[in-house]
């Protein structure tokens, strides 16, 4: 539960407790005493009544302080019995008896009823304004009320402000969690799970305590004391709804307060859904994050499949393939729930499961695929990066002039290569960049690409570049045919001059003439194996370097 409550009102009935009531001054002069039900003071006292008829019960709703001098008990024990069990079945409060009127001391009959029915039962010693005490006790209940008030109002604020300074749904669901002590919920009109914040018992995940919770209850209402609040919609009439918040009592009762606080929450994210349309792309981002968090190690191998679970992915027995598409300029802000749908339906028809995420921050799009068995990787992969960049290609998001998607494919495994599979991956997408375009690279094949990446920035790679092929940019850049193009064809055919001239269309003397004036104008023989290595890393290189 949240630090701010204060004890004296009691957030889940919406009123005060017994023992505070007894607190007030008005009460307080009266010398109380307490003679039954001393251990259920924290009873929530919603209103005060003071009467002295003998059904006075039939008069109340529950939850009621009953102030009176004890005309109503009748003289008889059986009738006083009779009156307090009536009082305890309909769930008042507490009964205040004042003494003097009537009685100079309650009746044996009425003191052990209260203790069986267990009903406060409290007689005051000195007489009281009825009209003080209720006034009060009910100006305490309504400041108990302004003061929930208030509290969802600084919940309101704080989304307001967290909306303001950039941040969306995954930060007013975690506000919201703070504020409540228990873990949140966004899902779906059709109950798919969109987003989750906070913590499950001992610090869990709190997709495990929402999968724990479905696997209990299935298509049943969730357990009693939890919140629900619909996300209102827009453009399908007044009653349409875009989504549910669902607070869950798993740490800690939920008061009304929370309640309050959830429907202001609702209107912030209603804000966030219209104008961003981002069911799909919350639903995505939640599968982005899991899949990063796993690639970081911040998800445990073991706990990993439950996750993958609550998220739809379930691939059987077989290995995991991780892939990431890099794209080379980012969709414009709501580009990404169009991309992640028209990706998605792409994927559909490649028949194997599927884990789709989106991470706009990097411009990634990470999934895990299941395989059958490791023989179908190279099959599944062609699959998977056409139909990847078919959905770009159908969502309409790339800008003209960007550089193609660039997909990675890394090496499938168990839930432990797929957390370090993911995590490569993703690097060496960033690392592929400007090379050639190909349909899917292998991550195992680029090793030497991120390395040099990683040393973008240091001043030696540049040296090295220039040193390496710095006389052939030269040439290039102001002579004719270029030079950079024959060697880069050449080095890639590993030396066989046929090849080379062939993907060159030219005649096998001018590509000879050709290599000579390279080997003339770099100072070396391309024949020889290290500087063939220089070469080849240089050429790589020169994409990362001004």
């Amino acid at each position: 539960m949240d630090s701010g409550t204060n004890s004296a009102f009691d957030t889940h009935g919406a009123g005060i407790t017994v023992r505070r009531a007894l607190e007030l001054p008005g009460l307080r002069s009266g010398l109380p005493e307490i003679l039954a039900g001393a251990d259920r003071l924290e009873r929530t006292v919603r209103w005060v009544h003071a009467g002295e008829v003998p059904n006075i019960a039939s008069l109340l709703k529950g939850g009621e302080l009953l102030l009176t001098t004890g005309y109503g008990l009748g003289t008889r024990p059986a009738d006083q019995r009779a009156f307090v069990r009536t009082l305890a079945e309909r769930g008042i409060a507490a009964l205040v008896i004042e003494l003097g009127t009537r009685f100079t001391r309650l009746p044996a009959a009425l003191v052990d009823t209260a203790r069986t029915a267990g009903l406060p039962l409290v007689q005051l010693h000195r007489q009281v304004p009825f009209v003080t005490v209720t006034e009060e006790i009910h100006t305490e209940i309504v400041n108990g009320h302004y003061a929930l008030l208030q509290r969802a109002e600084e919940v309101h604020r704080r989304c307001t402000e967290a909306l303001l300074g950039g941040g969306g749904v995954p930060q007013v669901l975690g506000i919201l969690a703070d504020f409540s002590g228990n873990p949140v919920f966004l899902e779906a009109t059709d109950g798919r799970l969109l987003y989750a914040a906070g913590a499950g018992p001992e610090g869990t995940d709190p997709l495990q305590v929402w999968e724990g919770l479905r696997e209990q209850h299935k298509d049943a209402p969730p357990p009693s004391g939890s919140v629900l609040v619909d996300v209102p919609g827009g453009g399908q009439g007044a009653g349409s709804v875009r989504g549910r918040i669902v607070l869950l009592p798993v740490l800690g009762p939920l008061a009304p307060v929370h309640r309050i606080a959830a429907e202001r929450a609702a209107g912030i994210l209603a804000v966030v859904l219209m104008q961003a349309r981002q069911e799909e792309e919350l639903a995505a981002r939640g599968r982005g994050d899991f899949l990063t968090d796993l690639a970081e190690g911040r998800i445990a191998a073991e706990d990993a499949p439950a996750q993958a679970r609550v998220l739809g992915f379930k691939p059987g027995t077989g290995p995991l393939l991780p892939v990431v598409m890099r794209l080379g300029d980012g969709p414009a802000p709501g580009g990404w729930a169009v991309l992640a749908r028209a990706v998605g339906e792409e994927l559909a028809s490649v028949g194997v499961p599927v884990l789709l995420g989106v991470r706009p921050v990097e411009g990634r799009v990470p999934l895990l695929v299941g395989l059958r068995a490791e023989a179908e990787r190279s099959a599944v992969a062609d699959r998977v990066a056409a139909a990847l960049r078919a959905g770009v290609e159908r969502a309409g998001i790339q800008r003209p002039g960007a550089a193609p998607p660039v997909v990675v494919v890394g090496v499938a495994g168990g839930w432990a290569a797929a957390s370090a599979g993911l995590r490569h991956a993703a690097e060496t997408a960033t690392a592929a960049q400007g090379l050639a375009d190909r349909p899917w690279y292998d991550a195992r094949r680029l090793d030497i690409d991120l390395l040099l990446w990683r040393l973008r920035d240091h001043p030696d790679l540049a040296a090295f570049v220039d040193r390496a092929i710095g006389p052939l940019r030269e040439h290039d850049d102001r002579s004719r045919p270029p030079l950079l193009p024959t060697l880069e064809t050449y080095l890639a055919h590993a030396g066989r001059k046929a090849e080379t001239a062939r993907e060159l269309h030219l005649n096998r003397q001018t590509l000879y003439n050709r290599l000579a004036r390279i080997g003339e104008l770099l100072g070396t023989d391309l024949d020889d194996p290290q500087t063939v290595l220089a070469l080849s890393l240089a050429l790589r290189a020169r994409r990362l370097v001004p």
